[in-house]
């Protein structure tokens, strides 16, 4: 008998959470024919979720997840629709949250790095995460390290967590087309970009290590300052909003990089792949991370990587990418003056980083997904 799962996209434009549901969804789409869908969103993501099978429809609702009467309102609405199972796609699970439902956990930074730190806001913010994985039928961990976590940390019991990667978007390992280069060169015309940099691309939050990342450029820039290529080096960030980190501002001032440093804030895909294809390297010195998807995309797109040796990152990137303490500002220069100046190690790097990022794929996870479906099903009758 087929089932009817229901899953919560209200999220699918956010940039990290947004990518996952619309590959998750696209690959299902691509793989069941049987079982019924229903997406949850808001009027303005329906056309994000266009050309989807007959056996998708949709359900609007208008309310966040962020919204206190949402722990009432969603269960409510999801009665409504009388789902054989709900999906989750993040640990945001309402109070009253109706069984059989299963939760994907992307990281635990919320837990780890609070940004603005208080006993009783931390007390709460682990029960919420707590109670909403223990009620979870099943919990989809996108790491062996984040299953660690959610085991260790939580004590969900490890029966219960089931391991499913990420993967880069299909578009950033499709071949180029005949006008690619054209759409490249009027992309770099427009960000003015016409001297070699290093690119970090992702969210700025605190641990994500950002101010270490301008301080360790600070230090290559002035090893590299009489180099025939990399004397004009410039650093080059995409996806957040600098206005709201003053660490990173200080780090920058401090560090006299301010002519050489760009923040871009989000950027559309088109410009985002551009600027991985064409980045001396790409570096990401973060010190934790759930998956750490911007380094597998940098690899697809042929961009030689840095990253730190911590937490999910040395599992998704392999021997595919040079691994540096993200503790230390001169090993993190280390990394990246050794993958500028090697040429042997950046062709390496490049072609291994293509072969790691094919290993990753949207099919192969909504495969796993789908029996994690059926199990925690089979798990109520």
């Amino acid at each position: 008998m087929p089932l009817h799962i229901v899953l919560d996209a209200r999220r699918i434009r956010d940039f990290g959470i947004g990518a996952y549901i619309r590959s998750l969804v696209h690959a299902l789409g691509r793989i069941d024919t049987t079982n019924e869908y229903t997406l949850i969103s808001g009027p303005a993501e329906v056309r994000t979720l266009a050309g989807l099978p007959e056996n998708f429809r949709m359900a609007e609702y208008p309310r966040r997840d962020s919204d206190r009467l949402d722990h009432f309102a969603f269960p409510w609405f999801l009665r409504g629709l009388s789902p054989s199972l709900t999906h989750i796609p993040l640990n945001r699970v309402p109070l009253l949250m109706p069984q059989p439902y299963v939760v994907t956990v992307h990281d635990m930074a919320s837990l780890l790095f609070e940004e603005r730190p208080s006993t009783l806001r931390r007390q709460g913010r682990r029960f919420l995460f707590r109670r909403g994985l223990a009620r979870a039928a099943r919990v989809i961990a996108v790491s062996e390290a984040t299953k660690r976590n959610v085991e260790e940390i939580l004590g969900i019991p490890r029966a219960r967590i089931r391991r499913v990667y990420n993967a880069a978007d299909p578009a950033f390992l499709s071949p180029p087309g005949p006008r690619r280069s054209e759409e490249q060169q009027r992309i770099l015309e427009r960000y003015q970009i016409n001297y070699p940099y290093l690119l970090y691309a992702g969210n700025i939050r605190r641990h994500k290590n950002v101010p270490r990342l301008v301080e360790a450029f600070a230090v290559v820039r002035e090893q590299l300052a009489s180099h025939p290529v990399y004397k004009d080096l410039r650093l080059v960030i995409i996806g957040d909003t600098i206005s709201l980190y003053p660490d990173v501002r200080a780090a920058v001032i401090k560090s006299r990089v301010e002519p050489v440093v760009r923040f871009l804030g989000f950027v559309p895909f088109e410009a985002l792949r551009c600027f991985y294809e064409f980045a001396a390297a790409f570096v990401f010195p973060s010190r934790y991370e759930g998956f750490g998807l911007p380094p597998l995309e940098a690899m697809a797109c042929g961009a030689p990587v840095v990253v730190s040796n911590v937490s999910s990152l040395p599992e998704v990137v392999g021997d595919a990418a040079v691994q540096v303490n993200p503790e230390i500002v001169f090993d993190i220069a280390r990394g990246i003056r050794q993958v500028l100046l090697d040429e042997d190690l950046r062709a390496d790097l490049i072609r291994r980083g293509k072969e790691q990022a094919a290993r990753f794929s949207w099919d192969t996870a909504a495969r796993e997904v789908l029996t994690i479906y059926k199990e925690a099903v089979l798990d109520q009758v």
